[in-house]
């Protein structure tokens, strides 16, 4: 039997000091927001006080999107931001999911031209996933809830 001592991987970097995880996690929320809160927030009805973002391409956009949502591709945000949208409204920007950066980019690039800005952790992918309304070029639809994403018969996740 070997004499060194297992490690372990969870606690080989010793967890940060309350304060600091405070700090750290308070941040945090100030750059995401999650897919459950962005459509409790939508589903109220009325000015949400943000505008929604979708960040993806036309072809993207028209497989299915969030209804209200604005279409301006990454790529696209330094010469159209402007004309699409106002800087005294925070925009949450999202693309297809947790796999890609997309949303981080558009949302660097509003940063960047002096909008408030927050990404939607999940995007279209863990929307739909989650069973809320989207929007495609043939209309309305509505999935099923997967159960490893959202509660199927409650309203809230309770977290």
């Amino acid at each position: 039997m070997s004499s060194i001592t297992a490690v372990n991987p969870v606690l080989r970097v010793a967890p940060a000091a309350p304060t600091a995880a405070a700090a750290h996690f308070r941040v945090s929320l100030a750059f995401h927001a999650d897919v459950s809160d962005v459509a409790a927030a939508l589903a109220v009805g009325g000015d949400p006080g943000f505008v929604v973002l979708d960040s993806r391409s036309t072809e993207s956009w028209d497989q299915g999107h969030i209804p209200g949502a604005v279409h301006l591709p990454t790529a696209l945000v330094p010469e159209q931001a402007e004309a699409l949208l106002d800087k005294s409204v925070p925009v949450v920007t999202y693309c297809w999911g947790p796999g890609c950066n997309g949303a981080t980019r558009a949302a660097l690039a509003l940063a960047e031209l002096g909008y408030q800005v927050k990404e939607m952790l999940g995007g279209f992918e863990y929307w739909a996933r989650e069973g809320f309304e989207f929007e495609t070029w043939e209309g309305r639809e509505r999935r099923a809830t997967d159960s490893l994403t959202a509660p199927v018969a409650a309203g809230d996740c309770g977290c």
